[in-house]
């Protein structure tokens, strides 16, 4: 039904713009062919096209409809995928430039020939220019009016501002799980953010033929669901195409620029790209690196052997935080808790390891175990 009227009102339409295009194309006619038309010529040509009009409209509604419907359909949904910032900042640049094409519209009227069309025009390309640039430029609109905020409402409202960096995850930091842990410790503040590529990425590997690929995507997405669950901070699912490359580090790096975002990870190279193209990085390994106790040479400590090492006679075990203890001569302590005297600490770039020798054993060099 609603098709049917549809196309009867766009046959209306071609039908009145028939008879307009008659009523006002006849005298013009006349003149320019040099002959005098009869009052039953006149009635004629208007009845002729406007009739040619309705069966224009009537043809070519089918067409005209499917071309607005999908016009309309691809509008809807580029609205529903874009940020809310983003369609405000846009709806705030087509009024100014309606607004300054207001300003100039009463010169540009004023132009001979071109006057009456230039307005017009003018409107439309200072609105274009005016929703482009609104919407390419949202950040730094959102950073001016937000600059004005802590000013206001004073050292509160200051803190809350730089507290709002968004912090996108990884989708390596995702499946990890310790991110969870953070976040309910309240040490990340401001919005979450969760690229939809990240999303499709986490899906994927879901879906994964290969069971323990398939078991850490489903983690990552039970990981991702307690996040969201603590409520706070905010998590946020972002559609936001990045088109050039469909590499998930470079979106991610791409994104983080976009809206000066810092990215959150645990994959080494990842880090590095970020950081060379100037995208702050908060590194979930490092963190842990900085949290482990700091353990001086000379202290005591009770160490569980549970392998042997790479030189003769050496043992390895493990602190509870994962940091590799080489024990000299403890190979033959395997399966054992004995008391240790740590010798040296190293840094290295997998985090710290310790050398410790039994106490009361003659001390060794230092080596370096598997």
């Amino acid at each position: 039904m609603g098709i049917r009227i549809a196309r009867w009102l766009v046959t209306l339409l071609g039908l009145g713009s028939g008879y307009a295009v008659a009523y006002y194309g006849i005298d013009p006619l006349s003149t320019m062919l040099g002959v005098e038309l009869t009052i039953t010529d006149r009635t004629s040509i208007l009845a002729l096209v406007t009739v040619l009009g309705g069966l224009s409209g009537y043809a070519g509604s089918v067409p005209l409809l499917n071309s607005v419907w999908r016009g309309t359909a691809w509008a809807e949904n580029k609205l529903e995928k874009m940020p809310i910032p983003d369609i405000l900042s846009g709806v705030a640049g087509l009024i100014l430039g309606l607004i300054i094409n207001f300003l100039i519209a009463d010169s540009l009227a004023r132009i001979p020939w071109a006057g009456q069309f230039l307005p017009t025009a003018s409107a439309m390309l200072l609105g274009y220019l005016g929703l482009s640039v609104g919407m390419k430029k949202r950040e730094e609109i959102g950073g001016m009016i937000g600059g004005f905020i802590p000013r206001i409402r004073g050292e509160r409202g200051t803190r809350e501002h730089v507290g709002q960096v968004p912090k996108i995850l990884d989708t390596s930091v995702i499946i990890d799980g310790r991110i969870a842990d953070v976040v309910k410790t309240g040490f990340l503040d401001g919005p979450l953010v969760v690229p939809t590529f990240v999303l499709e990425e986490l899906r994927h590997i879901a879906d994964a033929s290969d069971p323990l690929r398939r078991n850490r995507g489903r983690r990552g997405l039970d990981v991702l669901d307690a996040i969201q669950k603590l409520g706070t901070p905010h998590v946020q699912i972002m559609d936001r195409d990045i088109g050039g490359t469909d590499e998930v580090d470079a979106k991610l790096v791409r994104l983080a620029k976009m809206i000066k975002g810092r990215v959150v990870t645990n994959d080494y190279n990842l880090n590095r790209v970020a950081q060379l193209h100037g995208v702050e990085v908060l590194n979930v390994n490092e963190l842990a690196n900085s949290l482990k106790p700091v353990v001086l040479p000379g202290e005591d400590m009770m160490v569980q052997v549970i392998r042997d090492g790479k030189e003769q006679g050496q043992g390895v075990g493990y602190l509870d935080d994962g940091t590799m203890i080489v024990v000299e001569g403890g190979r033959k302590h395997i399966g054992e808790q004995v008391p240790v005297q740590v010798t040296s600490v190293y840094q290295t770039g997998a985090g710290r390891m310790i050398f410790a020798k039994p106490r009361l054993a003659p001390v060794r060099n230092d080596k370096v175990a598997e």
